[in-house]
């Protein structure tokens, strides 16, 4: 691969998918997981430190990398929450690369491409993911955040912040 395939997405971004019949619908299974009516103590956030396009697989597999690790033993006090939404089509101009192939192809005539994924645009400081935690499990659910952190095309940071009490 080189260098160029991962050049920063400009331009304005496609997302009406009235106007690219075949688009699909976001892979991501759940936005939130876990119990939202618990009084949690701590706030953990999944944040990004790059510019970057991401696609909903790699966001789907933060999302299940950190919830597979915080709910390992049946801990169930936690709630987790995607926080960016995919809605950008992804368009690819498919090329054949079989013996032939020159008499078949196009090459950049006509090149808008068929729609292959989604995508989400991320700046530096969004939050990918939101993991509300009690005190005694904060150490694992930073683990988790740092578990997901992997599973991201860029380098992320673990934000942890208290939550006031309501008196």
């Amino acid at each position: 691969m080189k260098g160029r395939n991962y050049k920063l997405a400009r331009g304005q971004a496609t997302t009406r998918k009235k106007f690219l019949p075949g688009a699909r619908d976001v892979r991501i299974a759940k936005f939130t997981t876990g119990t939202a009516k618990i009084d949690y103590d701590w706030k953990l956030k999944l944040i990004t430190t790059e510019r970057v396009q991401v696609r909903d697989t790699a966001i789907e597999a933060t999302r299940v990398a950190a919830n597979k690790k915080i709910n390992e033993d049946g801990f169930e006090e936690y709630f987790l929450m995607v926080k960016k939404y995919p809605h950008i089509i992804l368009r690819e101009n498919k090329m054949i690369a079989t013996a032939g192939a020159d008499r078949l192809q196009e090459g950049m005539r006509k090149a808008y491409g068929k729609p292959t994924g989604l995508a989400a645009r991320v700046r530096p400081g969004d939050t990918i993911l939101e993991l509300s935690i009690k005190n005694d499990k904060l150490g694992k659910a930073k683990l988790a955040l740092k578990l997901a952190a992997s599973k991201f095309p860029a380098p992320m940071k673990v934000v942890v912040e208290p939550i006031p009490k309501k008196q």
